[in-house]
């Protein structure tokens, strides 16, 4: 019987999974700009932030509890736990958790969140070898590049297909970040590429379960392993990124090819992250930060007669959850997301829990909320109109909300964050010398004095 074959498949791609492999390792440290480098540092502290928030949610119980069936010995350290395990299950458990409360970095070209995978897998590996702070800094400048140079190449068609882009890239920037560390040569880091095109991970289906979160976590032990294997002389396909039946062009029909080779080694996408004032999916940011302006010009829950929502369609297909019955469910909630602005001005982990999201007052102003799907509104905006009770009707329209690039968290932003998110784990002294030690790591000796104050005491 014939076959189908891949017609379009594209025969003379360029040596991309070789270009990144001599790029990874041959790259000087420190090779690019102070703000590239801060903003290294301002990903490192949001990632760790996230992690440390969540070490007390039942998805880390979870993990742990499989983790331990298999044994391991102790190498490495779960974040705000006192808690060591093999640096391959703490890099799974850390990326499970900067990614539960979905509070953690954007990339927004892609909506990669790409420090999970990457940070995960890079401090667990350099708290078992003791490398340096400055290597784990180039780790991640280098690996996030990677990720989402590759990601920049597939979007938005690989995100349309169901795949969760933080995944399904992020094992790639995992294994560079990792090879980086381990000193890979250009060979081996290539083969390290190789070994990790082959465990793409993340189905959008699981968004609002626990599985979300493990794709990244998952991408950060794949990419891991991956650079381990290539260490000790495991061999895969020098075209493993570019091949017709390769990564790229089995799981997506675009391959933009000079996305991945623009302005190499000059332009890094670390410049691009954006960290998340609220917790949950990136698309009901601009929705919530519309309602907590509708309650700073005086409009009160309890006099809503509607909300009406006009919002990018993507916003509804991704978030478009009416009657979230959880917290977790919630995070997919234009609609909850909308009237926890409203009511507490702010959407951090608390406004997802599920006692709030089942709270008869959020609920009440949820299914007064009208959502609209508007191709005409970029992704990036919406565009909120409240009719009171009186008739009186006041609206808001967002560009672009806080925490995207054009309105960024500044650094006292992330830091108050990192204490909501920290200081009911390890204690607000604590936290505070966390902050201290993630704005100087990458000056850092090694990473053991970081990482032990990321263990409650």
């Amino acid at each position: 019987m014939a076959r189908n074959t891949h017609v379009d498949a594209d025969h003379n791609a360029p040596p991309v999974t070789r270009i990144l492999g001599k790029y990874v390792a041959t790259h000087p440290s420190r090779g690019w700009s102070d703000a590239v480098d801060h903003e290294a540092h301002r990903t490192f502290m949001n990632w760790l932030g996230c992690a440390v928030g969540a070490a007390g949610h039942a998805s880390a119980d979870a993990a742990l509890a499989a983790v331990a069936e298999l044994q391991p010995a102790a190498q490495a350290t779960v974040l705000g736990r006192r808690t060591k395990v093999d640096m391959a299950s703490a890099a799974l458990v850390n990326g499970i958790t900067s990614h539960t409360f979905d509070f953690d970095d954007t990339h927004l070209k892609t909506i990669i969140h790409p420090a999970g995978p990457v940070a995960s897998a890079a401090l667990a590996l350099a708290e078992h070898t003791g490398a340096s702070g400055r290597a784990v800094i180039d780790a991640l400048v280098l690996g996030i590049d990677v990720a989402c140079r590759v990601g920049n190449a597939m979007y938005p068609d690989h995100y349309d297909r169901g795949w969760h882009i933080t995944g399904s890239t992020g094992m790639l920037g995992a294994a560079a970040a990792c090879g980086r560390l381990l000193g890979l040569d250009e060979e081996r880091m290539t083969m390290a590429l190789g070994i990790a095109a082959s465990q793409p991970v993340g189905l959008r289906e699981q968004f609002g379960t626990m599985t979300k979160p493990f794709h990244p976590g998952g991408a950060a032990r794949a990419g891991l392993m991956s650079a381990l294997l290539a260490r000790h002389g495991y061999t895969s396909s020098a075209r493993a990124l570019e091949a017709p039946r390769g990564f790229m062009q089995v799981i997506s029909s675009k391959a933009d090819w000079n996305e991945i080779t623009d302005e190499l080694g000059q332009r890094f996408e670390i410049s691009f992250n954006t960290y998340k004032p609220f917790a949950c999916g990136i698309v009901i940011h601009p929705s919530i930060d519309a309602c907590v302006q509708l309650r700073e010009q005086g409009v009160k829950p309890e006099d809503v007669e509607q909300i009406d929502l006009r919002v990018h369609p993507l916003v509804l297909e991704l978030t478009g959850k009416k009657e979230p019955g959880d917290g977790l469910l919630a995070k997919f909630s234009v609609y909850h997301g909308c009237a926890a602005g409203l009511i507490f001005g702010r959407a951090g982990e608390e406004e997802f829990s599920d006692h709030i999201v089942t709270r008869d007052d959020v609920v009440a102003l949820r299914r007064k909320v009208v959502a609209t799907a508007d191709a005409g509104v970029d992704e990036a905006a919406a565009f909120v109109k409240a009719t009171l009770k009186n008739g009186r009707q006041v609206e808001v329209h967002v560009e672009h909300a806080i925490g995207s690039l054009q309105r960024p968290m500044t650094d006292q932003n992330l830091d108050a964050k990192f204490h909501a998110l920290a200081d009911p784990v390890l204690g607000a002294g604590q936290v505070a010398e966390l902050i201290a030690a993630c704005w100087k790591v990458g000056a850092a000796a090694d990473v053991k004095t970081l990482v032990a104050l990321a263990q409650p005491r």
